[in-house]
């Protein structure tokens, strides 16, 4: 009788608990700092306009493998920043090039500017790709990753972001590189359902298909983690993973 009446007592006790700890995952427009990433296929962008249309930061690719150069990179990058939107230049991974042959490639083409955003190393599978399926294992992926980061930081004087997807970074990535901000693609769902051991992120890609003033057509849309003053210590440094 007695464990009976315990019983009663502890069972909406804990029901009670396990609700109040059930909290609901923040949805993107939880996040004070939005932002796009943005290729050739965006077309001619109005950059004023999507400033005003809350862009707070951009992405731009820059480079592919050791050869390829986004046609739309420059005017984009002098556009942007001419616009007041803050940017940062991407280069996509290909693992049919020497991990030397991108890192020179990259350098060739991005300016050093010491008011862009960090660059970005933008890791997956290159699945989509005619003419390169090769996988390379683990050891070999981060061994070229930790060679082209250290490059790009001695050269540009910031530590670069890691872009990654889901299904590279649970191949791949998971607790590697912890000392490097983190621009990971969760589509589906909230980051923390997708990825293992990487509840420290710093940008989220929620969507493929956003809308912003002056693009014409989908865009890719991104939030930074934190709240409008955590932002713009982000961009002074001072939040930047050292």
């Amino acid at each position: 009788m007695l464990l009976k009446r315990l019983l009663a007592v502890l069972i909406p006790l804990v029901v009670v608990a396990c609700a109040a700890y059930d909290i609901p995952d923040p949805t993107p427009e939880d996040f004070a700092i939005h932002g796009i990433d943005v290729s050739r296929y965006q077309g001619d962008i109005d950059w004023h306009a999507a400033r005003r249309d809350g862009t707070a930061f951009a992405w731009i690719k820059a480079t592919e493998g050791g050869d390829y150069v986004d046609p739309k990179f420059l005017h984009n990058w002098h556009a942007a920043r001419a616009a007041g939107v803050p940017r940062g230049a991407y280069h996509f991974y290909y693992f049919c090039r020497p991990v030397e042959e991108q890192v020179a490639w990259f350098i060739e083409n991005v300016p050093v500017d010491p008011h862009a955003l960090p660059p970005v190393l933008d890791m997956e599978w290159n699945g989509h790709s005619k003419t390169c399926r090769l996988q390379p294992p683990a050891g070999k992926i981060i061994a070229d990753m930790t060679y082209f980061l250290n490059a790009i930081e001695k050269h540009y004087g910031k530590r670069a972001v890691i872009y990654t997807t889901v299904d590279f970074h649970r191949d791949i990535l998971v607790g590697a590189f912890t000392a490097h901000d983190f621009w990971i693609r969760s589509v589906a769902s909230h980051p923390r359902h997708k990825y293992e051991k990487r509840d420290d992120w710093t940008f989220w890609q929620y969507t493929a298909e956003g809308t912003v003033a002056g693009i014409k057509g989908p865009v890719d849309r991104n939030v930074f983690f934190g709240s409008k003053s955590q932002w713009r210590k982000w961009l002074k440094g001072d939040l930047r993973k050292r």
